[in-house]
């Protein structure tokens, strides 16, 4: 069943077209991402289908209610933005609206409550259209994704994953169309040269003919000088008619080589020892020890409050129990981003810190998709997202071999997020970053640090490991635990038969009652 459709729709922002979408519609049924860089027309586009904003051309047609969940969320001084978030959440839930139009719901949030986000989505029996930056979370509730890309919307069928895989199938068919009119266009241009030689010497006497000879001939050099003429002017035209294809755009690999890499890989750079956290009197974690080696890539993972941002500060700022390489030179990147000199261009803000070519300083920048001149605009006017990617740029040049990143995707879109996953794959420094994007940790991370219940636990591998072995212990402990709850019935029960009492039967009431919780989880 149709529920909401719209047609020829047009939106401005001054004189930039904005969207230019001809049709969309949204069924019973439809689970669908929207996604698109930063400043693409998402956020207007939702504002749009839920009546909260007219477009300036183009109408939409709604066969029932569209609730919009909103990005820009309220403010409440004694709730954190995931507590908030969570409230706006429940409270669509509770509507249950037919469209649910849902920009950035996972915002804030932890994995703990982002996980609880797709269950409760993959249950909605009504459509919903979602802006979400988290692929992994496009992948887990999504059938369905509309790419906007200079205002005009596709539709792709499948998973972000699916989408993904036919955008780089698209990208690699360019690539094709590319080669082949390069070829087609040099095959015309060597014609036309040829033909262009080939008409000046019609009228040229070639040395074995007399001057009368070739006095006589002159009428016959004309006339075939006139033809060759004829097939330049069709092989010039067939080179204006030829169908221009871009060239992609190609990212070149990178070296970066950090200083003093080469003593410190697979070295113990790090140690903590003994050390505990907290929050005033509250208690974030327990005594810990481990250490961190040149070149690892570890990611510190945990619910909202566990104390993963107060981890970060006590390794800055080398509290007791904290020993750190001479050797080791930090980076360290915040939400603030109070290493941006808003009256620098990108270029001389990146520069500034760093002893790189230039030519290798515009190749990462061109990676996180600042093209051409792009480079010589102001920080000033740039949107939180960009500088941020500006903010990363600097620390990857700069003269560090130890990065530690607090939420460095939170900010950027999921074209840029994975422009950054790029880089710091090949990044051959040490790198310690705090993180909810799941697919973002799996991508990079090769240890997991784990703060949870007020306890530290490291894992040695990738996300998707740690998950199933986190998967498993679960497994093996409610297995336990069901088979100590099934003694205790059975001691009950047996009891019971053979002195039945008030007290006992309610016992063995709240043990069935827990039974059946442990089996619903």
């Amino acid at each position: 069943m149709l529920l909401l459709e719209a047609h020829q729709l047009k939106h401005y922002v001054k004189d930039r077209l904005l969207l230019d979408i001809n049709q969309l519609k949204v069924h019973r049924g439809d689970r669908i991402g929207l996604v698109g860089k930063n400043g693409s027309g998402k956020t207007t586009l939702l504002n749009i289908l839920a009546g909260e904003l007219a477009p300036e051309a183009g109408r939409v047609f709604r066969q029932t209610e569209a609730a919009l969940l909103p990005q820009l969320k309220r403010t409440d001084p004694v709730k954190s933005g995931g507590e908030v978030t969570q409230e706006y959440i429940a409270n669509a839930f509770i509507k249950a609206p037919e469209i649910l139009l849902a920009d950035e719901p996972t915002t804030h949030l932890d994995t703990e409550h982002i996980e609880w986000v797709e269950k409760n989505l993959m249950k909605w029996k009504g459509a919903f259209v979602v802006v979400s930056h988290d692929r992994e979370f496009l992948d887990n509730v999504c059938t369905k994704v509309w790419e906007i890309t200079d205002g005009v919307l596709k539709e792709y069928v499948g998973n972000y994953s699916e989408y993904a895989k036919q955008r780089d199938l698209r990208v690699r068919q360019q690539q094709a169309d590319f080669q082949n009119y390069e070829a087609k266009k040099k095959q015309l241009e060597e014609a036309l040269k040829s033909k262009e030689k080939k008409a000046e010497r019609a009228t040229k006497k070639p040395k074995s003919v007399s001057k009368s000879e070739a006095k006589e001939s002159k009428p016959y050099f004309a006339k075939k000088q006139k033809k060759l003429q004829k097939t330049g002017k069709a092989i010039e035209k067939r080179l204006e008619q030829l169908e221009k294809v871009e060239k992609p755009k190609e990212m070149p690999p990178i070296k970066m080589n950090p200083p003093n890499m080469e003593v410190m890989k697979g070295r113990i750079i790090l140690r903590v020892e003994g050390v505990s956290g907290k929050a005033g009197e509250r208690l974030l974690w327990n005594k810990k020890s481990f250490h961190v080696s040149g070149g690892d890539k570890m990611a510190i993972i945990g619910p909202n409050g566990s104390g993963k941002t107060t981890l970060v500060k006590e390794i800055l700022n080398t509290v007791e129990g904290i020993s750190i390489n001479p050797s080791v030179k930090i980076g360290y990147f915040s939400q603030n981003l109070n290493i941006i000199d808003v009256e620098k261009s990108i270029l001389e803000n990146v520069s500034s810190s760093s002893r790189q070519e230039e030519s290798l300083i515009r190749i990462v920048l061109a990676r996180l998709h600042f093209y051409g001149d792009d480079v010589f605009k102001k920080a000033g006017v740039l949107s939180g997202g960009e500088r941020v990617k500006v903010a990363l740029a600097k620390l990857l040049l700069s003269e560090i071999n130890t990065l530690i990143l607090d939420e460095p995707t939170n900010f950027l879109d999921i074209e840029a997020a994975e422009a950054l996953e790029s880089l710091l794959k090949e990044y051959d420094g040490t790198l310690i970053f705090v993180s909810h994007d799941r697919r973002f940790v799996n991508t990079i991370a090769t240890r997991i640090l784990q703060i949870k219940d007020q306890e530290i636990n490291i894992f040695e591998g990738t996300y998707e490991q740690f998950k199933r072995k986190s998967e498993q212990t679960n497994e093996d402990t409610s297995k336990q635990q069901k088979l100590i709850l099934q003694t205790k019935i059975s001691e009950v029960l047996s009891r019971l038969s053979l002195e039945p009492s008030e007290e006992l039967d309610k016992e063995f009431q709240q043990l069935l009652a827990e039974k059946r919780r442990l089996e619903n989880s």
